[in-house]
């Protein structure tokens, strides 16, 4: 099972669990670890030099995700993604991050209006083929506006359900998607910058919805990442 083996060195100064989680985290959205496979407490202990403990820590948390499944007596096997759970975590999502907006377009800070932009420009440099490097700039940018919003436990909320939507993302990303995304935050900025309440929201809305459009088309695609639930 070589390909369970977590490719990172762990820091000395962060807890360990948690450094885990996000390697193996960040390896099934990124279908380094396919849906059906068997991850190995064992090996990825030995792989990092690291006592089994934080890596059944890691396990534990995945499987609230739905990342994995633990099955007594048989191992811990990637799950396929369930479009019926993409779709739940999408209007929970929408419904917060609406109300994030609005607050940060009501308060219109220049301040954070420069950090988006700076943002934008660097989502406009990634490389073509480099769909982790946009997507994890996606991310920062709704982090942002979490932040700017005062709202760091709802975003915290929104990260704990979103594994699911996120793998549909990264199998979906391409040139075209990655330019209309760019266009829709750029639309999201300049409302927020003109103090535009209603518009911001409106474009908020229209960004995540976007994935109404590809989950469709992935699922037929990608059939062998889905669960067939949907």
């Amino acid at each position: 099972m070589q390909n369970s083996k977590p490719q990172r060195v762990l820091s000395a100064i962060e807890a360990v669990g948690p450094q885990v989680h996000h390697i193996l985290r960040e390896r099934i959205i990124q279908a380094e670890l396919m849906p059906g496979e068997r991850i190995s407490e064992a090996e990825i202990a030995k792989a990092l030099s690291i006592s089994r403990q934080p890596v059944r820590e890691a396990f534990i948390k995945l499987s609230e995700e739905g990342l994995v499944q633990v099955l007594p007596q048989r191992g811990t096997y990637v799950t396929r993604i369930s479009a019926e759970s993409v779709m739940d975590v999408r209007f929970v999502r929408e419904a917060i991050e609406a109300d994030i907006v609005r607050q940060v377009a009501s308060e219109h800070r220049a301040a954070t209006v420069d950090e988006l932009r700076d943002q934008i420009v660097r989502q406009k440099q990634v490389p073509h083929d480099d769909r982790a490097a946009f997507l994890r700039l996606d991310e920062l940018f709704h982090h942002t506006l979490a932040t700017a919003a005062g709202r760091a436990y709802a975003w915290s909320v929104i990260e704990s359900v979103k594994a699911q939507m996120d793998r549909v993302r990264f199998l979906s990303v391409d040139d075209l998607q990655v330019g209309r995304l760019i266009e829709q935050h750029e639309r999201i900025v300049d409302a927020i910058a003109s103090g535009e309440v209603g518009e911001a929201e409106q474009a908020l809305r229209m960004h995540l919805r976007e994935i109404l459009k590809s989950l469709p088309e992935i699922a037929r695609s990608r059939a062998e990442f889905f669960d067939g639930t949907e």
